[in-house]
């Protein structure tokens, strides 16, 4: 790992939005909410100096059962930016019973705190009308 570096932050991607992670005694932790608010996902896994090893699961927001969640497992491997000041995540995922790999690249968000209760299910841009309909 980077001298001075933490896997806990916030780390963007322009599809899989902000990702926040946060260091446990046992590893990581994290959840993540899609750009377009379609699904949020969470991830816990193992770290090994800069290599974080993961599983996950993403959820449809508003579908109910199991076709509403994809698993899988994936990598992040934690490094600094050409600049060097920046870091980045860069990864691949895979999905259960699927021989394709993705990829999910991060940068890291300057003086953006982690907030793993701040996703979940719920869509805000959801909103209820401000008036009575009949």
């Amino acid at each position: 790992m980077p001298a001075g570096e933490s896997w806990s932050g916030v780390y963007f991607n322009a599809v899989y939005g902000r990702l926040n992670l946060v260091e446990k005694s046992d590893g990581v932790a994290g959840k993540w909410k899609r750009v377009d608010s379609s699904r949020w996902g969470e991830l816990s896994g193992t770290v090994d100096g800069n290599v974080l090893r993961y599983t996950w699961k993403e959820h449809l927001i508003g579908a109910i059962g199991a076709n509403g969640v994809v698993q899988g497992s994936g990598v992040f491997v934690y490094k600094m930016g050409q600049d060097g000041k920046i870091a980045e995540l860069k990864g691949q995922y895979a999905i259960d019973d699927s021989a394709g790999i993705g990829e999910w690249n991060c940068v890291k968000q300057l003086n953006e705190k982690p907030d793993l209760d701040s996703i979940n299910g719920e869509n805000p841009s959801e909103v209820s009308p401000t008036r009575d309909w009949q």
